[in-house]
């Protein structure tokens, strides 16, 4: 490609009204990470492009450079994840899954394996009977990936390893702290032994691997929410999607 064109395959992230007919784009690509782009005339009734150009798709995109963004001037759909659209559930986990990606990057060059993770576990999230597995796991594998993989095995205080007993996680020092360094620790919270096995197997296993675990609801529901905890404290801000996910599961179980 040109430096005045560019083609890529990405995942639209998420789009915003612009203009009369326009969209702007937040894409994440397998070639260039994260880029924004217009989509012009996008909004039309007669637009071909507006179909492949949703939120959660996997698109081939041809860009022609504009003066201050890129120009979507060609898209075609790799995967619509249609699962992800007819199912509330699946719509709430695809939602977790962009908004985090989204919150760790920035426009800043081509980052492969974290395409390849965002694309393998959006295909998991729509094919999976339950997707919570898939999920957890892309939250271990996003962390390593943006530089944020948590020591689960020794204390990030003292340096001892962590004995097969109950401890704490801080999320402040990014890892378990043992019972005697975790008193008066800010951003602390109690973990686990049980959690905190299966957050090292996730951590260390292929995903062929990770799947098999069996996690009792305690467990799950300890592991997410201490996952979101430490994904809010490094982001310095509250995530939304999992508000629209408790509200969904709520419904299911009513």
């Amino acid at each position: 490609m040109s430096e005045h064109t560019l083609r890529v395959e990405a995942v639209v992230l998420r789009h915003t009204d612009w203009g009369e007919a326009d969209r702007l784009l937040s894409l994440f690509t397998r070639e260039a990470g994260k880029l924004r782009s217009v989509a012009k005339g996008v909004r039309r009734l007669r637009s071909r492009k507006a179909g492949h150009l949703e939120p959660f798709t996997r698109v081939a995109l041809m860009l022609a450079r504009g003066r201050d963004l890129w120009i979507v001037t060609q898209a075609e759909t790799v995967d619509a994840y249609l699962p992800v659209r007819e199912d509330l559930l699946r719509t709430g986990y695809a939602s977790y899954v962009i908004e985090l990606l989204d919150r760790f990057t920035y426009e800043e060059g081509e980052n492969r394996p974290l395409y390849s993770l965002l694309v393998d576990t959006l295909g998991r999230v729509a094919l999976e009977p339950d997707p919570f597995l898939s999920v957890r796991y892309y939250e271990m594998r996003l962390l390593d990936i943006v530089g944020f993989r948590p020591n689960l095995f020794h204390c990030v205080q003292c340096g001892n390893e962590i004995k097969p007993q109950d401890q704490f996680f801080s999320a402040e020092k990014g890892g378990v702290l043992c019972p005697k360094c975790a008193t008066n620790a800010p951003a602390t919270r109690p973990v686990s032994m049980l959690t905190l096995k299966f957050m090292r197997y996730f951590q260390r296993s292929s995903y062929a691997v990770a799947c098999r675990a069996q996690l009792s609801p305690a467990v799950q529901a300890e592991m997410e929410s201490l996952l979101q905890f430490f994904m809010t404290y490094l982001l310095e801000r509250s995530l939304n999607s999992p508000a629209f996910l408790r509200e969904v599961r709520g419904k299911n179980h009513s």
